[in-house]
């Protein structure tokens, strides 16, 4: 697949993600988990690799952000999610570490890299436990929607090749 046609595919899962944010968010606290982010950080991870994903969160985090459907805590958990999905995905070619990685990355990692942010812009002492379960709610919810949508397209070949050519087995990403 040529850069054109990765770009595109980046863009159309970033737009669908950024128009989905007003409709399907959960407001905890300060934070509002969205899982369709996580749901396009392991799509972007399989199908186009690490510098897809993690370009794709911090694009929908920053549109989130402009749009107030998101808040200062999407950064750390999508980017971290994002990354560890793709490189989980890439070492072992399987969509179950893809998953995994960005339930650890988004749901323990993100959610620990939160709480310093949170201390310092609100000058409270937040418990960084508070972060984790709703993280975790949320990356799993959204990686698990596409773990699912990507088993089903690969049953049906509707990906065809398209994983052949990407993320996992070209090291030109």
């Amino acid at each position: 697949m040529d850069k054109t046609r990765k770009l595109t595919l980046t863009s159309l899962i970033i737009a669908i993600t950024t128009i989905s944010s007003h409709l399907i968010f959960i407001p905890v606290g300060f934070a509002k988990i969205f899982p369709i982010q996580h749901f396009a950080n392991v799509l972007l991870a399989v199908l186009l690799g690490p510098w897809y994903a993690v370009a794709g969160a911090l694009i929908v985090s920053t549109l989130r952000n402009l749009l107030g459907t998101g808040s200062i805590f999407a950064y750390p958990g999508s980017v971290i999610g994002a990354l560890l999905a793709s490189i989980f995905y890439m070492k072992t070619k399987k969509l179950g570490f893809a998953f995994v990685g960005e339930v650890i990355g988004t749901g323990i990692l993100g959610a620990i890299a939160t709480y310093p942010i949170g201390v310092l812009l609100f000058g409270k002492e937040l418990t960084v436990f508070g972060f984790v379960p709703a993280f975790m709610f949320s990356s799993f919810t959204g990686a698990l929607l596409a773990f699912g949508l990507l088993k089903v397209m690969m049953k049906n070949k509707v990906i065809g090749g398209l994983l052949d050519e990407n993320s996992a087995y070209n090291s030109r990403i």
